[in-house]
């Protein structure tokens, strides 16, 4: 069965996609500069392209490569031990919004450029028309990680 939507969790700590970093080094008379990535992501990503090859395996999508796609990605974070009483319960007039780093834009941006780097969906992300990202902490039992919805447009 083939659909044009697909919809998975992801399982993991949700992080930003990090700044490339840069630094330069010398080297005879000259100083080149050197780019890398920050590994503090990678267990995230990781996680994503798991998530994303299952959810491709079993969905079985039939994207136009061409198409406009929205998305909707909800993060669920792990709560701080500060938002606990002592008996280990969520202490009154803690919020039910996630509103500091990492930013949800920088979220969103490490999953669509997994999803481009799978070449299943679309070329680029810049297809994504139209999207919805939300965070809030985990609450009770629930996982953290991401719910993550992209559907093609239809052509009307």
């Amino acid at each position: 069965m083939t659909s044009t939507q697909m919809t998975f969790f992801i399982y993991g700590d949700p992080k930003g996609q990090p700044r490339a970093r840069a630094f330069a080094r010398k080297m005879g008379a000259k100083y080149v500069a050197r780019m890398y990535d920050s590994d503090v992501a990678d267990s995230w990503k990781r996680a994503v392209n798991v998530a994303l090859v299952k959810a491709i395996n079993e969905h079985k999508p039939e994207f136009s490569k061409d198409g406009a796609f929205e998305i909707v990605a909800t993060f669920f974070m792990r709560r701080p031990k500060s938002h606990f009483n002592a008996h280990g319960f969520v202490k009154l007039g803690s919020s039910v919004r996630h509103a500091q780093k990492p930013d949800a834009d920088n979220m969103v941006k490490l999953i669509l450029d997994r999803v481009t780097r799978t070449k299943a969906i679309w070329r680029d992300d810049s297809q994504v028309a139209y999207m919805t990202v939300a965070k809030y902490w985990a609450e009770g039992e629930q996982e953290v990680g991401c719910n993550f919805t992209l559907q093609l447009f239809s052509k009307s």
